[in-house]
């Protein structure tokens, strides 16, 4: 196959691992833009490699198909990450693992106490969240997700 023939979808599947209705359903979202040969047959670029392993890398970060895309629109002409381009986007994943771990951290360390709820079922939120002052703060374990209860 000559270079400029592009990969088939076959052969992007074999070279990422990725099932080619994964690969059918990150086109369809918008990640990966094949173009169709003479014969009408769906033909990719060789950088859709490295691009579908950025889309896998940043998937098990625990990053969505819209974040990622995001990510990928904000290059010039929707081209794939540079190793440059990757110092920049991992600046801001960094920000958002680090959320990520700070928050499992706390639940990790809260596992057998109060989860913050607001609940008042636990005879410790007494002391934890007294007359329920968690419920100001808004919806769900407000102290698991950062605030704190005020001394």
């Amino acid at each position: 196959m000559a270079l400029h023939d592009g990969l088939s979808i076959g052969a992007l599947a074999d070279r990422t691992g990725l099932a080619v209705s994964a690969i059918r359903y990150y086109e369809a979202q918008g990640l990966i833009k094949p173009w169709r040969n003479a014969g009408g047959q769906r033909r990719f670029e060789r950088s859709d490699l490295r691009r579908l392993s950025f889309v896998m890398i940043a998937q098990q970060f625990g990053f969505t198909l819209p974040q990622i895309r995001a990510e990928l629109d904000r290059l010039p002409g929707g081209r794939t990450p540079t190793k440059a381009d990757w110092a920049k986007i991992s600046a801001g994943f960094r920000a958002s693992l680090d959320q990520k771990i700070d928050t499992l951290t706390r639940m990790r360390d809260n596992l057998d106490g109060c989860i913050g709820c607001g609940c008042l079922s636990l005879p410790n939120c007494a002391l934890y969240n007294p007359t329920d002052k968690a419920r100001e703060k808004g919806q769900g374990p407000r102290y698991l997700m950062g605030d704190r209860p005020e001394t």
